[in-house]
């Protein structure tokens, strides 16, 4: 079964070596990160955005042309290799995207699913809910994306995440 990793920047090369994935999505500002030789250049998207939730001078705030190229992107996915993000820490920015992912993937009134199975798998994600705001918003969802990411129980405190492998297949509850 195919899946979307999260990952941390450190955790990157050792995650394309394990698991072969097809997509990459990279999602900061700095450093630079080259396209691994196993994924082809155009199935590697960065986003450059800081992890903020309003803007600041010199600050890069995800915005809804930001959220739309990752849905694009990730449409284009077809899922027979596993679709990698991750940000700089694995916490934030990247398990928003893999929300947001999955959400698209699985169309509405599965948003509480996907974010359960997240925190499930996850316990110290935080995803970054401006861009789950934007999504919400551009997938016609009414709130429930934001909600749903609301209602995860606290986070679990942690510097860096761990490589998560979010199955794309939704267990029943």
């Amino acid at each position: 079964m195919t899946c979307v990793l999260i990952a941390p920047f450190s955790a990157v090369e050792e995650t394309v070596h394990r698991f072969r994935p097809s997509h990459l999505l990279t999602l900061m500002v700095e450093p630079f990160v080259p396209t691994p030789e196993s994924i082809r250049p155009e199935c590697h998207l960065r986003i450059s955005v800081h992890d903020v939730i309003e803007p600041a001078n010199g600050i890069v705030c995800p915005e809804h042309g930001h959220i739309s190229d990752v849905l694009s992107f990730a449409r284009s996915w077809d899922k027979s290799s596993p679709f990698l993000v991750h940000c700089w820490a694995g916490i934030s920015r990247s398990t928003a995207a893999a929300f947001i992912v999955l959400c698209d993937l699985h169309g509405a009134g599965h948003e509480r699913r996907i974010a359960g199975a997240l925190r499930f798998h996850a316990p110290y994600a935080q995803p970054n809910r401006l861009m789950v705001k934007h999504a919400d918003q551009l997938l016609a969802r009414q709130g429930r994306m934001i909600e749903a990411i609301e209602s995860m129980r606290p986070a679990l405190p942690a510097w860096e995440g761990q490589v998560v492998q979010l199955p794309v297949v939704l267990e029943e509850p």
